[in-house]
């Protein structure tokens, strides 16, 4: 984000850097008016006015003082034409890049008349000026310096020592304003400059007398230092740390402008660097200039703020205690959309220290955040989101939140897609905590359907329980607080909250079937009159001594457990080993005998009224399940795979489950595959995480179920229809 912002505001840069020439040499040196080049007839003369000039030059490279004179006039009339961006390729087309750069430098001092030294350092000057605004062009940076331009520029820099006299303060300045120009958004020249020796007297300047020189040298020393770490090093290595903070209480808002537009480049993604800007002292001059009357200085304080707030919780919290909190939401409410973005991005990196929250949302700030969102600049909405999340995360905001409709504009709008797609990037790529306040922020406010591109597509889900996973507790609070909120909102995460429904109406039958086909397993109801009936009984359970009369054709029909027992003539039992660690798909069949035609089966481990329930469920497809049997209950169903008969125990013991016994639940359901049962369990112990934080073996049983919270959001996120997602 606020490399995108420095890069955006390289061409603003740019246009003001031109500007200010072309304004000044019309009160230097009024010339030529610039005409567009719209016919050949224009450009033909042009060039021929351009081959005059050249050759003047060429020829007049003396201390004579008629040459002197001549070439002077020649680098202005250069300059008056190249005011005209269209005239600009024309003039290099005429070959007048040599020629200036032959003019950076004074002529030789042989033929120096005695002492007289005929306009001394204006010939140098103009000739910077022409170069200067030829260089605005991109494609001409590097021709101007494979000419040799910048040992002389460097050269005319150094020549403050020689006094502050017009000639010299222009000469000096013209060449900051070139090398400004040459190097825009061109990294080899940048590197150029520094091994040119550049750096050392463009600090030096910032101290000179004149104002204009300062400013000068700071834009320089602002274009130098933007994405080239070797430049920023020097910069602050030759001590400009002191004399730029200076700067920024200046009264000249152009000084001021330059002074934090040089700061702002040498702390981006530089954090030493930001500590050292920050213990020089600059935090309290760059809060000043957010009430400047410079809107760009006002603009580029806010961006520094925002840059300076990415430091670390204290240095957010020093912003807001220092005052920059009620001048920041001013300006969220100004007519300059840039003023409006970089505050809101400034507010949006304050907002995520929890100390700020409450007061950036008492001091007015949410509503016009809020409205910030129905604009159609992306970035702006980008920023002012941001902010938004980290106040809604805030529990002192809540009220304001929903009294001013803050929850529902967060969701509705069309923005959102955009907001997305930025908070998405963060979560990638921007630090882990910020990557996790992310992951927060949109847990909580996030639509359902874009749960899944957020939380397994971009790896929302991993931070969240990177989070829970934490030997921070905060942090882990946040975590279970956010995982349950996004639980609750996943559509097809379902929680045992209501008992299966009966698949057959309750009833008593006859001698009829009645079979229900569910894909393609039927399901065989004798009904409730048939249990434990000796009528056409064709086999019997032996249970704690006593007879069970049974069906096969019923047993046969409810599961695969009985289907194994007779129609492949083995008896099946299944091994439980009940320890806290038995994972339920580790069963062994034991082969006991054959007895495919045997009318008595013993049947052991299970008591009379737990096999009773049982039978009846599997004749008549619904029972009662008790809270006092429902865990053994449990224990058959899952022995003889009745997946219907499960849930419905699942959701008795559901009911039960307390601070107390959560736990225990959650082993019962691992050792019977009871899987509604854990996700009623997980739910639980994210809702009550803060109280469960003090029992005993709590950190145990976190680390336990962070595998199975994996999987259930892993499930549940997954299913919705793609084509339903905003992203």
């Amino acid at each position: 984000m606020e490399l995108q912002k420095r890069q955006d505001q390289g061409l603003p840069q740019r246009k003001g850097q031109k500007r200010k020439l072309e304004e000044e040499i019309k009160d230097e040196q009024p010339g030529i008016s610039p005409s567009p080049v719209d016919c050949s007839d224009a450009r033909r003369a042009i060039l021929a006015e351009v081959a005059v000039q050249v050759n003047i030059l060429d020829s007049a490279f003396s201390w004579q003082e008629a040459d002197r004179a001549a070439a002077k006039r020649a680098t202005h009339v250069l300059a008056d034409l190249a005011k005209n961006d269209e005239v600009v390729n024309v003039i290099v087309e005429g070959g007048a890049v040599p020629a200036l750069v032959k003019h950076l430098q004074a002529p030789p001092s042989t033929e120096v008349d005695g002492n007289l030294r005929p306009f001394e350092h204006e010939v140098e000057k103009g000739s910077a000026f022409a170069l200067g605004l030829l260089a605005v062009k991109p494609e001409h940076q590097q021709l101007i310096v494979d000419h040799g331009a910048l040992p002389h520029l460097v050269d005319l820099l150094k020549r403050h020592t020689e006094g502050t006299t017009r000639a010299v303060t222009s000469v000096v300045r013209r060449s900051a304003d070139a090398i400004t120009n040459l190097a825009h958004e061109n990294s080899n020249i940048k590197t150029r400059v520094r091994r040119e020796g550049g750096i050392p007297p463009l600090v030096e300047l910032l101290e000179f007398a004149d104002t204009k020189v300062q400013r000068a040298a700071a834009g320089a020393l602002r274009t130098l230092a933007f994405k080239n770490d070797e430049n920023k090093n020097q910069i602050v290595e030759c001590s400009a740390l002191p004399t730029l903070i200076l700067m920024l209480r200046s009264e000249d808002a152009a000084i001021h402008y330059e002074a934090v537009g040089v700061i702002g480049n040498l702390v981006h993604s530089s954090p030493n660097i930001k500590k050292e800007v920050l213990a020089a002292g600059a935090l309290q001059p760059v809060i000043g200039l957010l009430s400047s009357c410079c809107s760009e200085s006002q603009r580029e304080a806010a961006l520094l703020l925002g840059q300076f707030a990415a430091t670390d919780s204290d240095c957010k919290v020093h912003i807001v205690q220092r005052g920059a909190v009620g001048p920041l939401i001013e300006m969220l409410q100004s007519s300059d959309v840039q003023l409006r973005e970089m505050s809101a991005f400034a507010l949006g990196r304050v907002a995520q220290d929890p100390h700020n929250q409450a007061g950036i949302a008492h001091n007015g700030g949410l509503v016009p955040l809020l409205k910030l969102l129905d604009s159609k600049n992306g970035s702006l909405q980008h920023n002012a989101a941001f902010a938004l999340y980290g106040l809604a995360d805030n529990e002192d905001n809540v009220s304001d939140f929903i009294r001013v409709g803050g929850i529902q504009k967060l969701q509705d709008g069309e923005f959102i897609v955009q907001v997305l797609k930025h908070l998405l990037y963060l979560m990638r790529v921007a630090e882990k905590a910020v990557q996790r306040r992310v992951a927060l922020a949109l847990a909580h406010l996030c639509a359902p359907d874009d749960q899944r591109v957020i939380f397994i597509d971009n790896g929302g889900l991993e931070l969240l329980l990177g989070l829970l996973g934490s030997a921070n507790m905060k942090q882990q609070l946040d975590g279970a607080i956010a995982l349950y909120k996004l639980a609750n909102k996943a559509m097809t995460l379902s929680p045992v909250d209501a008992a299966p429904p009966s698949p057959t109406p309750q009833v008593a039958f006859d001698i009829y079937l009645v079979v229900v086909v569910i894909g393609a397993i039927f399901m065989v109801y004798l009904g409730e009159k048939y249990v434990n009936n000796a009528t056409l009984s064709d086999v019997t359970f032996l249970v704690e001594g006593r007879r069970f009369y049974a069906h096969r054709i019923c047993l046969l029909a409810s599961s695969d457990a009985f289907r194994a027992m007779f129609d492949g003539g083995y008896r099946l039992i299944r091994q439980f080993k009940m320890m806290p660690f038995y994972f339920p798909d580790q069963v062994t069949y034991f082969y006991l005998k054959q007895e495919k035609d045997a009318r008595d089966i013993e049947i052991p481990n299970i008591r009379w009224e737990v096999f009773e329930l049982m039978m009846r469920f599997i004749y008549t497809g619904s029972v009662n399940v008790a809270l006092d049997v429902a865990q053994d209950l449990l224990r058959a169903a899952d022995q003889y795979l009745l997946e219907a008969l499960k849930r419905l125990c699942e959701y008795t013991i559901a009911q039960d489950i307390s601070l107390d016994n959560v736990a225990s639940m959650y082993e019962l359901s691992e050792s019977f595959h009871a899987i509604s049962l854990r996700h009623t369990c997980i739910l639980f112990i994210l809702e009550h995480f803060d109280k469960l934080s003090a029992k005993p073996r709590h950190s145990y049983l976190i680390q336990r179920i962070i595998p199975d919270i994996r999987n259930y959001f892993g499930k549940a996120l997954t299913k919705p229809d793609p084509h339903n997602l905003r992203l």
